[in-house]
C-alpha cells in the first residue's frame, strides 16, 4: 500500500481492504471543519463498494455526504471548494485491480502535516448522524467561462480510456464549439490501459491522424496526453500548451516541478514570466503555488497543467478545452516548435531502498565535480549547460532510483542517461 500526500493506493482485497477504507475515512473526519464532504469515484470495479463504506463512515461521524457518483477527480476538487472537503475514490492511473483515496481540504490536496492525522487512529465522539444527498456539478459551465467559445469548430478525437472523463470531456469540448469523436467510452471492451502516458494509444493515433488533435485521459480524468499528426506527444507538451495559453491570458507567475522540461521554463522567461521550481509531485507543486501566489504551472512528467484560480489539482478536462481553443493559432505552433528541439528521457535502475540515500549522496558529490550547478531539492539535479540537465531521485514505493535527463541534442541526452545509470550502479556496488 502507498500512503502519501497524493493519496492512499493499494491492490484492493490484498494490501488495501474495506477495514483500511473505514479507518482512513474515520480519521479524515477529524480534518473536516465544514461538516460536509463531497465524494466521487472513478470507474474501477471496486469503486462503488469503497464509496459506500467511505460515505457510511463519514455519516457515522456526523459528516453530511454530498454524492457526485462517477466523476473525474478535477470535478470533486472543484466542488470541494464550495463545501470544504472531498474524497475521490480512485487510484488514478494504476491498474484496474488497484483502488485508493485522495483527500481534499478546502479545494486542495492534503499536506505533509495533515497526512499523519489520516494514518493514525482517531477516537471520535459524535452524537449526530450525517445525511447523504446527491448533487450535480457546475464544472462544465464554470470551465466554459474560462475557455470561451471556439469559432473554427476543430475536429477532435477523445479517448476516454473507459474512465470518469466520460460525460465531461466530450461535453465540454462540444459546448465550446468542437466536433468530437469518442473512443473507449466504457471500461468494457476498452482497448488500452488506464495510463495514457505509458500506453501507445494506437487507436487514437489512427483515428486522429486526419483530425485537428487527439486527447487521451487516464481513469480519473486528471491526466491528459495529446496526439497530433499521428504522433503521441510527451506529457511535457500537455503542460507546455497549458502554459502557452496562460501566457496568452496574461499570467506571468509560474511554478514547475524540478523534472519539468527546461524548454517550458525558457518559453516562459522569453515572454516576460517568472518560474519557481518545486519538488516532484502534484501536491508539492500546488503547495509552492499557494505560498507564492503563482498563477499557473504544473508537473511535466504527469502531463499535469494546474490553474489555481480554477482548481488546485492537475486539470486534464479543463486543459483539453484550453488546448482546443489554441488550435490554428500562432501560440499553438510556437510552443510545439519550441519544445520539439528538446529531448527528454525518463528511466530507472533497480537499487535496494535501504541504499537509496547513500547512493544519492555519492552521486551528489560526483555531480558537484562534473557539473556547473547541483540542486538537492529533490534527489540531486545536475545542470550540465543551459539546455541540458540530469536528475536522480529515489522512489518512495519501489526499489528503484529514477533517472531523468534533457538536452537539445538527442544523442547527448541518451549519453547523459546511460552514463548516469552506470554511475548510480557503480556507486551501489561500492557501498553495499
Amino acid at each position: 500500500m502507498k500512503k502519501t500526500i497524493s493519496g492512499i493506493r493499494g491492490i484492493f482485497g490484498e494490501d488495501l481492504n474495506l477495514k483500511d477504507i473505514l479507518e482512513f475515512s474515520n480519521n479524515f473526519s477529524i480534518l473536516i471543519k465544514s461538516g460536509k464532504c463531497v465524494v466521487g469515484k472513478d470507474t474501477r470495479p471496486s469503486g462503488q463498494m469503497v464509496k459506500e463504506v467511505t460515505s457510511a463512515t463519514l455519516m457515522k461521524n456526523g459528516i453530511d455526504v454530498l454524492n457526485l457518483e462517477t466523476v473525474p477527480t478535477p470535478v470533486v476538487f472543484r466542488e470541494s471548494r464550495k463545501y470544504g472537503a472531498g474524497i475521490v475514490i480512485s487510484s488514478s492511473h494504476n491498474p484496474l485491480e488497484w483502488n485508493g483515496m485522495k483527500f481534499i481540504i478546502e479545494g486542495r490536496g492534503i499536506n505533509e502535516q495533515e497526512l499523519p492525522e489520516i494514518l493514525q487512529h482517531q477516537e471520535i465522539t459524535q452524537t449526530n448522524i450525517g445525511v447523504e444527498s446527491d448533487i450535480s456539478s457546475s464544472y462544465i459551465e464554470d470551465a466554459k467561462k474560462i475557455i470561451g467559445n471556439i469559432e473554427n469548430n476543430p475536429e477532435i478525437v477523445v479517448d476516454i480510456g473507459g474512465g470518469a472523463a466520460k460525460g465531461f470531456a466530450p461535453e465540454l469540448l462540444r459546448e465550446i464549439g468542437c466536433k468530437v469523436q469518442i473512443l473507449n467510452e466504457d471500461l468494457a471492451g476498452c482497448t488500452r490501459g488506464p495510463d495514457p502516458t505509458s500506453d501507445n494509444l494506437s487507436d487514437l493515433i489512427t483515428s486522429s491522424d486526419k483530425k485537428d488533435i487527439g486527447f487521451a485521459f487516464d481513469l480519473d480524468g486528471d491526466r491528459l496526453v495529446v496526439v497530433r499528426k499521428g504522433k503521441k506527444q510527451t506529457p511535457d507538451v500537455t503542460l507546455g500548451l497549458g502554459v502557452a495559453k496562460s501566457l496568452e491570458l496574461g499570467y506571468k507567475k509560474f511554478v514547475l516541478s524540478i523534472d519539468t522540461s527546461v524548454s517550458i521554463e525558457k518559453y516562459i522567461k522569453e515572454r516576460g514570466g517568472t518560474v519557481q521550481r518545486s519538488k516532484v509531485g502534484e501536491a508539492n507543486v500546488i503547495d509552492l503555488m499557494l505560498k507564492n501566489n503563482a498563477q499557473a504551472g504544473g508537473e511535466g512528467s504527469s502531463g499535469g497543467f494546474i490553474l489555481p484560480e480554477f482548481n488546485y489539482c492537475r486539470e486534464g478536462i479543463l486543459s483539453s478545452g484550453l488546448i482546443a481553443s489554441m488550435l490554428g493559432t500562432a501560440e499553438f505552433n510556437d510552443i510545439l516548435n519550441h519544445m520539439e528541439s528538446f529531448h527528454q528521457i525518463r528511466d530507472k535502475t533497480e537499487i535496494d531502498s535501504e541504499f537509496h540515500d547513500k547512493v544519492i549522496d555519492e552521486i551528489k558529490s560526483e555531480f558537484s565535480k562534473d557539473y556547473s550547478e547541483t540542486i538537492a531539492m529533490d534527489g540531486v539535479k545536475g545542470i550540465i549547460d543551459e539546455d541540458s540537465w540530469v536528475l536522480i531521485r529515489k522512489s518512495n514505493t519501489e526499489d528503484i532510483i529514477r533517472v531523468s535527463a534533457e538536452s537539445n541534442n538527442e544523442e547527448k541526452c541518451n549519453e547523459i542517461v546511460k552514463n548516469t545509470i552506470e554511475m548510480v550502479n557503480k556507486s551501489y556496488e561500492k557501498i553495499r
